[in-house]
């Protein structure tokens, strides 16, 4: 294993990203399944794995989903209410190779030995590195802490850029135009989140990582795939339940679509699991 001493700090590097649906009659099963051995089995344990949270999308939240009617080619959930339970994992910066060396031989391992889950699909699950993040705080939240902090809720917002717009030009314009608004405090009207602080606590900025040959290899099929090199993505973190500030988020997605620069492919909102409970298990259809 590379030391860890001489890299400046600790930084996240990329992330696994991670959406699947239990078959209907199985969600318990697949809940303790997963939270139980599969997180830790198949995830936490991995060396450069530091961090590691599962959201969960309940009918309500899945019905704010947006847009409907993203093409097929473009989707990342097919149809747009597809994936319940949302895991997402922080590798250290810099030792993401070590990390998914060990990851692709894991989990063949546990399937090999009985430790898989057939009763399950995936509607999206593929690698990420992340290009910084968008604070609504001088001193917030730091960046590889965001899976630790109990956060209330996550939004997740890919997009497609459009023409020539570089990922870079596409921050640097939610940085300048979308960030303030984004981070205002509320003005209690319905779905701005109440009269406040900003609901939303930090953005990260993400693009796919694209495999090449058998990385991607898995025993299971992975959902829809990464995107082409157009694909973004920001993680929304809020301190509540993004349900009650959709309207803030819903005011982006539009600012992302009116400026010309990208097409905003999926929005999906969720809220932490409650580890060690079958909590939502009976809210997913």
């Amino acid at each position: 294993m590379e030391p860890c001493g001489s890299d400046p700090e600790v930084a996240v590097g990329s992330m696994l990203y991670t959406l699947v649906d239990p078959t209907v009659g199985h969600e318990v099963a697949y809940n303790r399944w997963y939270e139980r051995d599969h997180f830790y089995s198949g995830c936490m344990i991995g060396p450069w794995l530091f961090a590691g949270r599962r959201w969960v999308a309940t009918r309500p939240l899945k019905d704010l989903r947006l847009p409907a009617d993203t093409p097929a080619d473009a989707a990342v959930a097919d149809p747009v209410d597809a994936g319940s339970y949302l895991a997402t994992y922080f590798i250290h910066a810099g030792h993401e190779a070590e990390h998914w060396a060990w990851a692709n031989r894991q989990v063949f391992d546990l399937y090999e030995h009985g430790r898989g889950f057939e009763e399950r699909h995936h509607a999206h699950t593929s690698l990420y590195f992340t290009t910084g993040a968008t604070h609504r705080d001088p001193d917030g939240v730091p960046a590889h802490m965001a899976l630790d902090h109990p956060y209330a809720g996550l939004v997740s917002i890919h997009v497609d850029r459009v023409d020539d717009t570089s990922h870079g030009d596409l921050v640097d314009w939610f940085d300048s135009s979308a960030a303030p608004a984004l981070f205002a405090d509320g003005t209690g009207s319905t779905g701005d989140g109440g009269a406040g602080r900003s609901p939303v606590d930090q953005v990260q900025h993400w693009r796919p990582i694209i495999p090449k040959g058998d990385q991607g290899k898995a025993p299971m099929k992975l959902g829809t795939g990464p995107g082409t090199r157009a694909r973004s993505m920001m993680l929304v973190f809020t301190t509540e339940d993004p349900a009650t500030c959709w309207g803030r988020i819903r005011e982006l997605t539009d600012r992302i679509d009116e400026s010309g620069l990208a097409t905003v492919r999926l929005a999906a909102p969720f809220i932490p699991t409650i580890p060690g409970t079958d909590t939502y298990t009976d809210q997913l259809w």
